[in-house]
């Protein structure tokens, strides 16, 4: 790298220009713009993520007292609070939301054979769920969630061989998870793993009509008749592995196949778990174990909302806190980018920490770990964040 830059310089040299320009022309980002453009847009956001800044102040004073620094990093001069409010307001945040996809791709790619993946499959497996970030109902009227709360949704699909999201979709908080199922493309031969909030037979069909599989858990008052049954070796956990058909008035029409439901003992925990699935050829307790591994989109959501600025938002429309998600979700995956690029083994909890401080230093970005012994593993990390020890 060169000594001539900021690290914060150095971190944004990763993105792929050629496709950010590409994803601001299809919304026609910088149109009748003069300075604020929507690349100085997405770096002084990087930045308030990057350095954990709480309000647009704090983004302004900080900028401010870094002026000197500011054009070796990409950004011309210091911004005023108002121009990144009405940017944050006015600005078509599917620009970021398009750019992120890209930034998943390659980041997929490059974890693709480094994870913590430990099943022998050759499916793809994916787990989807949601987490809900609160709002203040008065300064987020259109975010309804509850009588006297406001709230909107992440919905998320992770893939388990890198914890690396592939789908992300921000709607309020009214909206159920069921009908995520709509929007994400389905994969042949893939595996989704789901909780039983997903349960809804005719979208499960659908998944299995375009030859991909499903783990989700049943719910109690499912009627279903039972077909067969296969011996399992309950020192397992296991305590069936049957063949069944659904039974129910509307079920039996909407998931007309036979389905697979496997009962599993968790000694670990003392509960037992019930799921359906469509997939007959794996062993069942690796299915069993498979919806085990569907904790990793729960540390993910733990992970982002502790170590990225989704929590405090510096507008209060829809645009503005779908601008705001979306850039730091970029920002999660620059960093995971970087590390993976430049071959770095700390985790990403240590990368944000030491750029958090040194963003506007001109040192290259491998001595900033070569002249301290980091170690990937800090006592102010708990053990969820194990998982980002890539």
């Amino acid at each position: 790298m060169n000594k001539g830059k900021t690290v914060f310089a150095q971190l944004m040299a990763f993105l792929p220009d050629y496709e950010f320009d590409k994803c601001v022309d299809k919304y026609n980002g910088n149109f009748k713009v003069r300075t604020f453009s929507c690349r100085t847009h997405f770096y002084v956001m990087s930045f308030a993520q990057l350095t954990y800044r709480e309000s647009l102040r704090d983004i302004e004073v900080s900028l401010k007292a870094l002026s000197g620094k500011l054009y070796h990093s990409g950004i011309s001069h210091p911004v005023c609070r108002t121009t990144l409010s009405e940017a944050n307001q006015t600005r078509d945040w599917r620009i970021y939301a398009d750019f992120a996809q890209i930034l998943i791709k390659e980041a997929r790619r490059l974890y693709k054979k480094d994870n913590e993946f430990l099943f022998d499959i050759d499916n793809l497996a994916y787990a989807l769920d949601s987490t809900t970030i609160d709002l203040c109902l008065s300064l987020f009227p259109w975010a309804k969630f509850r009588k006297k709360k406001a709230a909107v949704k992440a919905h998320t699909l992770l893939d388990l061989r890198g914890s690396i999201p592939t789908f992300i979709e921000i709607t309020d908080g009214n909206v159920s998870d069921i009908k995520i199922l709509d929007n994400i493309t389905i994969e042949v031969g893939a595996i989704y793993i789901m909780d039983r909030g997903y349960l809804d037979f005719q979208r499960l069909y659908a998944i299995h009509q375009k030859r991909a599989f499903f783990i989700i858990r049943s719910k109690k008052n499912t009627v279903f008749r039972r077909v067969y049954s296969r011996k399992v070796d309950k020192s397992t956990g296991l305590r069936c592995d049957q063949t069944i058909r659904l039974t129910g008035i509307n079920s039996k029409d909407h998931y007309p196949e036979h389905m697979r439901r496997i009962k599993f003992f968790d000694q670990e925990t003392g509960n037992t778990y019930v799921f359906l699935t469509n997939n007959f050829e794996l062993d069942a307790l690796i299915i069993s174990n498979l919806y085990k591994e569907r904790w990793k989109v729960e540390l993910f959501f733990k992970w982002i909302k502790q170590h990225l600025r989704i929590k405090s938002f510096y507008g209060t429309t829809y645009n503005a806190v779908c601008c705001q998600i979306w850039i730091a979700i970029c920002s999660y995956l620059l960093v995971a980018i970087v590390k993976k690029k430049l071959k770095l083994e700390h985790s990403l909890y240590t990368l944000l920490q030491i750029f958090s401080l040194t963003l506007f230093e001109k040192v290259p970005v491998n001595e900033l770990f070569e002249e301290a012994n980091y170690e990937t593993k800090t006592v102010a990390e708990d053990k969820q964040l194990s998982l980002f020890d890539l």
